[in-house]
């Protein structure tokens, strides 16, 4: 074999690479069809693949599963580089408020737990924080967990925290 006949072998993608590459197009157009119709404005798309993505919005089972593999064959032909990065940044609001709530969960379970490191990291980091208050709070929480009442004290203590997190931004 020359040197050029291996190049060019190198260069040929195998059959699971290709599928795998359809299916990550796939998944793209996915994506992109869970998108309200303004942010899907936003992403760089040609009129073809973006009509493609608009009809498919009222398609069911069969016709959404064709559609879908129709909308990743029109990806092929467009800058999924610049499609994924965009959606990052329409997506990363999102993340954030999840961040935030997961953090605000764990200070809520620790506290029930009994963690007594997480009350003086709170207090230096929320000025406003009312200790008492919320010490109140953490031990009907804990009466209730005993008493297998519905935990109405771990959710004002969420809310509670919630608050101090968004009046710190």
């Amino acid at each position: 074999m020359s040197g050029e006949e291996s190049e060019l072998l190198s260069e040929e993608k195998s059959k699971s690479e290709i599928k795998r590459e359809l299916e990550a197009l796939k998944d793209l157009g996915r994506e992109l069809l869970d998108l309200p119709a303004r942010q899907l404005l936003q992403v760089p798309l040609d009129d073809t693949t973006h009509t493609a993505i608009v009809d498919a919005h009222g398609m069911k089972k069969g016709a959404l599963k064709r559609q879908l593999r129709y909308i990743g064959g029109l990806l092929k032909n467009e800058d999924a580089a610049a499609i994924r990065a965009e959606l990052d940044r329409l997506q990363q609001p999102h993340r954030q408020q999840v961040r935030a709530h997961h953090e605000v969960e764990q200070w809520r379970d620790s506290l029930i737990a009994g963690d007594d490191s997480v009350l003086p990291d709170l207090a230096s980091r929320f000025a406003d924080l009312d200790r008492q208050y919320l010490m109140q709070l953490v031990r009907n929480a804990r009466k209730e967990q005993q008493q297998e009442k519905p935990p109405k004290s771990a959710r004002v203590i969420f809310q509670y925290l919630k608050e101090l997190q968004e009046n710190e931004q």
